[in-house]
Parts: structure tokens; sequence; C-alpha cells
């Protein structure tokens, strides 16, 4: 039986993960948060459980409090990198590697994995040093490791400062209020993501990978509010403020031929189906 060690099991993709995992019989090993061990201090990290896959999820990741706190932001999420392979380095892990979106306004669409990386954010920087620490590491020192790029992810229990889930909650109100509605996104359903992960745990390599994880389309905010808006039956009026963003993005659109040969995955649930499990597990809720 695999044993596969998940940093951030109590975050919002970590939480789907381990539960597909259990699901599939892997053996899973958790690391919830900050709060039950800190990632930044090796010592910590060195005595948790051996695993034969580390997926990496734990990070520092809304945008905003990145302006905000951006020693925060670097000090962690690249810290707690470096000490997870170098774990994973003395004991013969594989590694996966959840990164982002880093190629800020696109050269062309769809965006394939050698467009140049652009980082906008603290963030999103902090996650392209993290890809540099795992190339090296496999440079150095012949470590496996995967990274995936994930697009615009959406599910069930993601906070309503995203932006789907943003709408839902307003749902509730007689009106809905957005920013902008021009900025197109490429919006993968949760169930998709974590298939790609799991996909990317039994990819058999010694090499270093880096893959998109989006649908290859796009959808632009007007777009999904009204597809939200119809869907939940609802007659709420939407409003746009027309505010545009500082360095805002107005399209992006992964390009996912490498990840469909590399891991043989495939995009299995479509905006509508997934807004429709989302509106019906907010209902429930």
């Amino acid at each position: 039986m695999k044993k596969i060690l998940v940093t951030g099991s109590s975050g919002f993709i970590g939480k789907h993960l381990v539960v597909k995992l259990k699901e599939l019989n892997f053996q899973v090993l958790e690391c919830p948060g900050s709060a039950q061990i800190n990632l930044c201090d090796i010592d910590q990290v060195e005595k948790l459980p051996q695993a034969d896959v580390i997926v990496h999820l734990a990070a520092r990741s809304f945008i905003p409090n990145s302006f905000k706190d951006p020693q925060d932001f670097y000090s962690n999420n690249v810290l707690s990198t470096l000490n997870i392979l170098d774990k994973a380095r003395k004991e013969g892990s594989k590694l996966i590697y959840l990164s982002t979106y880093v190629y800020g306004r696109p050269e062309y669409l769809p965006v394939d994995e050698l467009h140049p990386l652009r980082p906008l954010n603290p963030y999103t920087q902090s996650k392209v040093i993290g890809e540099d620490l795992c190339r090296a590491y496999h440079r150095d020192f012949g470590l496996p490791s995967v990274v995936l790029r994930l697009f615009n992810v959406y599910g069930p229990g993601q906070g309503t400062s995203f932006f789907i889930p943003s709408i839902l909650a307003q749902l509730k109100k007689p009106l809905i209020e957005l920013q902008d509605s021009r900025p197109r996104r490429d919006f993968i359903f949760i169930d998709d993501v974590v298939n790609a992960i799991i996909s990317a745990t039994e990819y058999v390599s010694d090499g270093f990978d880096i893959l998109n994880v989006g649908t290859g389309n796009s959808v632009s905010v007007r777009e999904v509010a009204e597809l939200i808006r119809t869907l939940s039956g609802s007659s709420v009026k939407i409003r746009f403020m027309d505010q545009v963003r500082q360095g805002e993005v107005l399209d992006t659109v992964a390009d996912i031929s490498r990840i469909k040969s590399v891991l043989n995955w495939e995009v299995d649930v479509s905006l509508e189906d997934g807004l429709r499990k989302l509106i019906d597990s907010d209902l429930i809720n």
C-alpha cells in the first residue's frame, strides 16, 4: 500500500484529496496546518512520517494578503518547500508540488508550460521560487518531482473570498455586485484537480515534470455569474461596477496537451456540471 503524506490536508484542496485517496485505499498521512506543525522548522518536518510520495499543498495563498505581508508569504512558502524537499531527498520520497498560474499577461493562448513566467504578486513569485527549488533538487540529487500549475480551481468548501463562492453568497441578497465583467478564466472543478494529483502520485518517473492543470477553455466573469443565476433559479440582479483591478489579466487558457499525454488525464466535469454540484452542495450546507 503506497504511503502518501499530504501537507495542508485541512485546506480546500487537501480535504477533497484526502477523502479520495482514502476511498482508493491509499495509506494517507495527514499534515493539516501550521496549528499542528510548523513546516518552516526542519526538526518538526523531519519528524513527520516517512512516505513514498509527498503532496505539498500547504502554503499561504490569499493574494491580497501577500501584498500586505510579503515577508510572511516568502518565508513560509519558500522555507516550507525547502524543508519538504530535503525530507524527500533524505528519505527517497517523490514530491508532488502544487503551484499556480505563473504566466502573467499571456503572449499567446492557450498557454503552455514553455510560456515565459511573469509572476505578478508575492504569492505567485513564492510559487516560482518553489518550482525552482524542485528543479534544483532534481538536478543536484535526482529527486523525482511533478509540479502541477493549477489554473482557477473551484468547488464545495472553498472560501467566500474567492470569485465563484462570492457569487453564491450574494445569491441570498437582492443584488450581486461584481467589479469587472470582462476577465476570462480557465475554471477547473476540484474533482478534476484531485484526479490530476492522484495521477501524478502514480506516475512512474525519475524526472522533473511541469504540467498545467486546467480545462483548455475560458469563461468570462459575466458568463459565470449569469450561469450561476440561471442554474440556481434565482431572479437576483447582477451589477458590474466597472472597477478594473491593477495589473488585471484579461484572459487565461491552459494548454493541457502535456498533462493529457504524460498522465493520461482528462477533464471530466464541465463548468455547468461543476456549478450544479457546487450549488447543490451549498443548498445542503
